[in-house]
């Protein structure tokens, strides 16, 4: 570890080309608890140095491989960032772990439950550090929830229903031709690649929320949209530990949703619903027949308003990459204890895995048209 206050770290993917790779650059960057210092950016050379000089990395700390950045970066960084696309973290991780790198992943952490075992055991074996990045749990009024619901206000919760539908795979270009993703993306293998790329944050979420676990669930899957051999629309009814049933749907082929994700929670006193793309705002029920509308400014918040998550005052919305900057400064402190334990923002491996075996339980009971018991995976 570095003798500053901040954080060095690296990319591996993350190029200017990328999905992921500016939101992350500003977002670790924001509170100044961060530094990005080196990288692989992307296999393109033009790219790679392209991005360095974009992002204000020395074009001397650039580098064509994983191999080259770690044998010539591990002594001068803190950790590496891989936004590399999820076929190929498990390699990159379990690399970076060998090495005594902290590792931070990008979501999924990998593509199946038997890769997640074995980020797992590597980390058991060398006392590594991993976290991997959720950022729509770094919302305020989304961790306002989470508060709520820990603080009994809406009593026992007996149900979460929750959902993030986008239209990504039916939606045309301006030539009526459809948006051809990733190529990666294209390919679906044990689970479809919706399911690592949405349906790892509902199960997330619906974790970071009640702290249940999924106990069963049946589950159907189609495929709508432009792309007929992927699977792209998910719906799931899931029980879980304490009795909490959930209501889960993810898709990619709902016209007219750029991202939808919504959360509805319902206990026994009360409910509350947060929508992403109203996100300072968190709807609030009592069991006497009152609404509530909370946000930042609230006099009955307790975690939206902390000065941390008040970058500019309330009425000036604060967005995804600023909840993506509130889970990196989380994972800052995280990396200076060299632990995730204990933070009760921070997810890591087993959080991943649990989630992985949900996903494959939920592609198992849309082929076999059944319940699952996850107990048997």
């Amino acid at each position: 570890m570095n003798k500053s206050n901040k954080i060095k770290v690296a990319f591996l993917g993350g190029g200017i080309n990328s999905a992921v790779g500016r939101a992350h650059k500003i977002a670790l960057e924001m509170d100044k608890r961060y530094e990005l210092v080196s990288g692989c950016f992307s296999r393109n050379i033009d790219i790679n140095m392209q991005t360095a000089i974009e992002y204000g990395v020395s074009t001397k700390r650039v580098y064509d491989n994983l191999n080259e950045l770690i044998e010539q970066e591990k002594n001068k960084i803190d950790a590496i960032i891989i936004l590399t696309p999820t076929p190929n973290h498990k390699n990159e991780v379990i690399k970076c772990i060998k090495n005594n790198i902290a590792v931070i992943c990008e979501k999924a952490l990998a593509s199946s439950s038997e890769e997640a075992f074995e980020i797992e055991e590597e980390l058991k074996r060398n006392n590594g550090f991993l976290a991997v990045t959720y950022n729509y749990t770094g919302y305020p009024m989304l961790r306002e929830l989470k508060n709520m619901i820990s603080d009994g206000k809406l009593g026992k919760i007996e149900q979460v229903h929750i959902e993030m539908p986008q239209e990504g795979f039916l939606r045309l270009n301006e030539n009526g031709d459809p948006i051809v993703p990733q190529e990666w993306r294209l390919h679906d293998e044990k689970l479809p690649v919706i399911s690592l790329d949405l349906g790892t944050h509902t199960h997330d979420i619906i974790s970071f929320l009640t702290l249940e676990e999924p106990v069963s669930l049946v589950a159907v899957q189609n495929s709508f949209g432009s792309f007929k051999k992927l699977v792209d629309n998910v719906m799931c009814i899931a029980h879980y530990t304490s009795n909490l049933v959930c209501n889960i749907w993810y898709s990619k082929s709902t016209l007219g949703h750029r991202n939808g994700l919504r959360v509805r929670v319902y206990g026994e006193l009360g409910s509350a619903e947060w929508y992403q793309l109203e996100p300072e705002n968190l709807y609030y029920n009592n069991n006497k027949g009152q609404r509530f509308i909370l946000d930042r400014a609230s006099t009955d918040v307790n975690i939206a308003s902390q000065a941390r998550y008040n970058r500019f005052k309330a009425g000036h919305p604060s967005g995804f990459i600023e909840a993506f900057s509130n889970y990196y400064s989380d994972i800052y402190d995280c990396i200076k204890l060299n632990t995730i334990k204990n933070n009760k923002y921070v997810y890591g491996v087993r959080n991943a895995l649990e989630g992985l075996i949900m996903l494959e339980a939920i592609n198992k009971s849309s082929e076999n048209k059944g319940w699952i018991n996850l107990n048997d995976k």
